[in-house]
């Protein structure tokens, strides 16, 4: 990897590696940063754009009148299949084309489809807009990974994949407090609107300063029909066992992660009766603060840990994930806001570790003209498991245990969903109320028990990832 090195200059380095005569000029440390600083501002963009509709769920289920399966569906398959489906094609375009227009443009098309988010007139339309995020954000991370895997050496690409990866806890907080506050002085349609504007400006800006490494003859520019075809990737991976123990690691937490997080706002305005506003705030500075430390402190781990021994990509976020679980126990059941919040601080950051050593792991179990598409596949199996299953059966869990509590407790002979739509008198509404923040908070709680598959797929990949990363090394070098 040391040519790789003289190439491109180490990340963050302040003096530039030499050029031998006919040369390209290499890209200096100064427009690497610039370069990574634009790809966490659109990664951002992407989970700001994705996540706000968790703030907004309470008001838009009051508005639009919906169950809370109708609104995971919202919230995961709706957005997350053609997300998923659109991602493998633009991924193999990626392998050959300009990864630097595609995610410019990627950019452009789902702030835009946000905005119109906030002119829906009914679920449907709302459920459209949301495909239409979906579809722009298929363009984003895959070309995003080879991009930086070309911008820095090997021994940097888990410290700058996790930097970008702050994208997901910074726009998730950014999600939550401003879509909070805007949607309690103007209402949800308007969060919607204001949020999705700017990534058009950011698009168009990257559109013109991001540099494709392939254009300017620094890396390898991949012929029309050179590279394998996604058959000989996918045959590729199919031999490399590692390859899919990680991706059944990461999807079982995604799954687990975006479950909790479309559905903890719901549960502390039910349980502990807080407004937008307060969630919003405290758990933005919560998982701004949680996720920041958590994926830069596993990256930074990450490099470190690995130059002895690889396995530690998977060690790291394996025994982290371990850590985090009864803290979110506590914190479900926890009978003060403020205490639950803390508790659930905990496992966000525990949570957040994984980033860089599995998506970096990735990155070494593919050759160069494959890696978009490692990540591709990857986030095919994630998104459509994780994103698309997981708020979907949080809300079908919490349904279900709702009209059981409902059942156990309000007299006999009545139905929730006839006895609770009609807003009875205070003492039917306070049953009514109970029963839906006891029947989410058992959902929440019982739905972390899948967490012992993630820890399952973790110490598997690390009986055979040092074994297939030597190969692919060993392959790519000849």
């Amino acid at each position: 990897m040391s040519d790789e090195r003289e190439t491109l200059g180490a990340w963050g380095s302040k003096t530039e590696p030499p050029t031998t005569a006919g040369a390209p000029a290499p890209l200096s440390a100064a427009y690497v940063r610039y370069a990574l600083w634009m790809l966490l501002i659109i990664y951002t963009l992407n989970f700001l754009d994705r996540g706000i509709i968790n703030i907004l769920a309470g008001p838009i289920k009051k508005d639009l009148g919906i169950s809370d399966s109708a609104l995971g569906l919202l919230m995961g398959i709706g957005f997350a299949f053609f997300y998923t489906i659109l991602g493998l094609p633009i991924a193999r375009f990626a392998e050959r084309g300009n990864r630097a227009k595609i995610i410019s443009v990627s950019v452009v098309i789902w702030s835009a489809f946000t905005a119109l988010s906030g002119a829906a007139q009914n679920y449907w339309h709302l459920l459209l807009a949301r495909i239409g995020v979906g579809i722009g954000e298929a363009g984003c991370t895959p070309p995003a990974h080879s991009l930086i895997s070309d911008y820095v050496p090997a021994d940097k690409r888990a410290s700058a994949i996790a930097f970008y990866s702050l994208g997901v806890p910074i726009g998730s907080a950014l999600g939550l407090i401003i879509g909070a506050t805007i949607a309690d002085a103007f209402g949800w349609r308007w969060a919607f609107a204001i949020v999705g504007l700017p990534g058009v400006a950011i698009g168009a800006l990257a559109y013109f300063t991001l540099k494709e490494p392939r254009k300017l003859g620094l890396v390898p520019q991949p012929k029309a029909g050179s590279g394998p075809t996604l058959l000989a990737t996918a045959k590729e991976l199919t031999n490399r066992k590692s390859y899919w123990y990680v991706v059944g690691a990461a999807t079982m937490i995604s799954f687990l992660s975006y479950g909790k997080s479309a559905f903890i706002p719901v549960m502390l305005t039910r349980v502990h009766g807080l407004s937008l506003t307060e969630i919003g705030t405290l758990l933005a500075l919560s998982g701004i603060v949680a996720g920041v430390l958590g994926t830069m402190i596993g990256g930074f781990i990450a490099d470190r840990a690995a130059k002895t021994d690889v396995r530690a990509y998977m060690t790291i976020p394996m025994v982290a994930f371990i850590l985090s679980v009864p803290f979110f126990l506590y914190g479900m059941f926890a009978e003060n806001a403020y205490f639950a919040i803390a508790f659930l601080t905990l496992p966000a950051l525990l949570n957040s570790i994984w980033y860089g050593p599995v998506y970096a792991s990735i990155q070494g179990l593919v050759g160069p003209q494959s890696r978009a598409t490692a990540v591709a596949l990857m986030l095919f199996v994630l998104n459509m498991v994780g994103l698309g299953l997981g708020p979907f059966t949080v809300g079908l869990v919490s349904d279900i245990l709702t009209h059981q509590h409902f059942a156990a407790n309000a007299p006999a002979g009545l139905e929730f969903a006839s006895y609770c739509a009609k807003k009875a008198a205070t003492a039917g509404e306070a049953v009514c109320t109970v029963a839906q923040a006891e029947g989410l908070r058992l959902s929440l709680a019982w739905h972390s028990v899948l967490g012992v598959l993630v820890v399952a797929f973790f110490l598997l990949a690390r009986q055979t990832l040092k074994q297939d990363m030597a190969e692919v090394k060993a392959m790519s070098a000849s």
